[in-house]
């Protein structure tokens, strides 16, 4: 196989190394290199648990090196507990029965940085008291909801008026988070074999939801500089007639680009004429930080598209509800379809989403000038830090994609999980393992752990060289 899909038995010596590109960037010996790059495949969920691995010869004659390295390598992995090899059977990737984790020398605990997210917001506790007050009002109904209350889709609709868009409650299905509306979506819209437009780099939740519905990916290139490559999305569009594409137009995650308004109106266009519902991922839409900043507004503003809002970036991850907005027909498929996999969203939660909604214009701005503020401190901390970085300065969203100048983003984020800091190495957003010349890295967080981001890249940085020298036993797993 060409690439490697999730639920698959094993992984090919051509996808494997597609995936394990640059693995030699390390200076120590090859076959801890090797290792430790297959390792951190596995942390990173990009070499699925029960995935049988090529065979030592099959790889070693792939990848041009003698039997002996890959077979060390297979036998370091098996010694961490992240491979088991039956007679047979082949070796087959797999994760330690006990995880422990070695204290870093400078730090209490790992910092994690994985998740692009915010604090909850000023209120919360406030708004759940208030919405429990209300709560007995629903009390005699079942509280399944597959819906949404009628209460939070007005506020969501009123939402999107005040954006520019025409909206009304009907349109507005409710539910438990923007990555439950993206595998519903695709859950409904996509048959198995089906083709799926993404973008490179993406949203990696995204490409799981897809492919667990059956989807072969046809991944568009996004640069920041750049934005979106759409001579190749117009042409994969109208090659492929593909029925969904899942875009992020508004402060796309990683590059934090924002696609023109002219370009919106094109790309649907085109899709329109080859019968493909295109999913608006817009999570990030409304975190705006410099003034003027604000897309052109939702992207059904320029043609047919289905959008995909949540509360967990703007208001608080532990708020799971999300929503779909869409035309009536698709909303009563999305709701027929949905009891096979949840039986609705639960109620407070969606009580106090709607008080704090109902206040989002002060939130926003609350938001925007604090991400304004770590944005600047993590942006300057590391281009003072790493000259030679291109570290791009976003107008919205939660993450820079920094350039780090040379294919080190998996060995970067080895070394990193050594000084406590785990981070999501650039090829976790792509299709096939590219971007290791990248690194998202967010500055949602407070300023203190800004400052150590930055003190443990640096050091993570300077001893990229001795990642995997002999003295540097394999890491257990982060899951």
């Amino acid at each position: 196989m060409s690439t490697l899909q999730p639920g698959v038995a094993s992984v090919s010596s051509r996808a494997l190394g597609v995936l394990l590109d640059s693995w030699r960037a390390s200076s120590g010996p090859g076959y801890l290199a090797l290792a430790e790059r297959i390792r951190l495949l596995v942390l990173d969920g990009r070499l699925p648990v029960g995935t049988r691995l090529p065979s030592e010869r099959e790889l070693a004659a792939h990848l041009g090196v003698s039997r002996t390295t890959v077979a060390a390598s297979y036998a370091a992995l098996r010694d961490g507990g992240h491979l088991v090899s039956v007679r047979g059977s082949g070796s087959v990737v797999r994760l330690p029965a006990r995880v422990t984790l070695p204290r870093p020398e400078s730090t209490e605990g790992l910092l994690d940085l994985t998740k692009a997210t915010l604090p909850a917001v000023e209120g919360v506790a406030e708004a759940a008291v208030l919405a429990a007050g209300r709560l007995g009002a629903y009390l005699e109904t079942s509280g399944y909801d597959l819906v949404g209350r009628p209460v939070l889709r007005e506020v969501i609709a009123e939402r999107y008026r005040r954006r520019g868009l025409e909206t009304h409650p009907d349109q507005i299905l409710v539910t438990v988070g923007a990555q439950h509306a993206i595998a519903l979506l695709a859950r409904v819209l996509v048959s198995r074999g089906d083709r799926a437009v993404v973008e490179a780099p993406g949203y990696p939740h995204a490409f799981e939801a897809l492919r667990l519905a059956g989807a072969r990916l046809a991944p568009v290139s996004v640069t920041v500089d750049d934005g979106w490559d759409e001579s190749s999305l117009l042409q994969t569009l109208r090659r492929t007639s593909p029925p969904v594409a899942y875009l992020m137009p508004d402060f796309h995650n990683p590059t934090g680009a924002t696609m023109p308004a002219d370009q919106r109106r094109r790309v649907l266009e085109a899709a329109a004429a080859e019968g493909t519902v295109v999913i608006a991922d817009e999570t990030m839409a409304e975190l705006v930080i410099d003034e003027g900043a604000a897309g052109p507004g939702p992207m059904a503003s320029y043609g047919p598209a289905v959008l995909i809002g949540s509360a967990g970036k703007s208001l608080w991850g532990g708020l799971r509800i999300g929503w779909i907005r869409a035309e009536r027909p698709l909303v009563e498929r999305l709701v027929r379809a949905r009891s096979a996999g949840d039986l609705g969203t639960p109620v407070l939660e969606q009580l106090l989403t709607a008080e704090l909604l109902g206040d989002f214009d002060r939130i926003k701005e609350e938001r925007r000038l604090q991400l304004r503020r770590g944005r600047d401190r993590l942006v300057t901390g590391l281009r003072e830090a790493f000259p030679s970085w291109t570290v791009p300065s976003p107008s919205g969203g939660l993450t820079t994609w920094a350039g780090l100048g040379a294919p080190v983003s998996s060995q970067l984020a080895l070394a990193a999980r050594r000084e406590g800091l785990l981070l999501a190495a650039g090829p976790v957003f792509g299709v096939d393992g590219a971007f290791e010349r990248f690194l998202r890295i967010p500055f949602s967080y407070p300023d203190a752990d800004t400052d150590r981001t930055v003190e443990a890249l640096a050091r993570a940085w300077d001893r990229l060289g001795t990642v995997a020298s002999p003295q540097a036993p394999l890491l257990a797993s982060v899951v």
